[in-house]
């Protein structure tokens, strides 16, 4: 039996976020995110896209974390969890989805 054959993003971990914000809460929920994702850099993380329809109601990311520690310390940062406080105040609601590549 032959080995499997290791693909290019094995072991990182893909997440789809999804939020879905009351159109009161947009303002909030910008000053949230614009706190927020830079810190993804500094533990590793990647903002590989951000996609937001035009009233800004609703926003989906594309990130990857080259592991789970990686993730674990963004979702950590006391910076980030100081910011909380806007995502609260925008009343959004956010779903995060772990996910992996299919092979084709």
């Amino acid at each position: 039996m032959r080995g499997r054959r290791m693909t290019e993003n094995e072991g990182t971990l893909t997440f789809v976020q999804i939020a879905r914000i009351p159109l009161e809460g947009v303002e909030a929920y910008q000053a949230y995110e614009d706190q927020v994702l830079p810190l993804l850099a500094e533990h590793g993380g990647r903002l590989q896209r951000r996609l937001r329809n035009e009233s800004g109601i609703s926003e989906g990311h594309i990130i990857t974390y080259p592991s789970d520690a990686v993730a674990q310390l963004y979702r950590s940062d006391p910076r980030r969890v100081a910011a909380t406080h806007l995502l609260e105040a925008s009343l959004a609601k956010v779903e995060l989805l772990s996910l992996r590549d299919v092979p084709s």
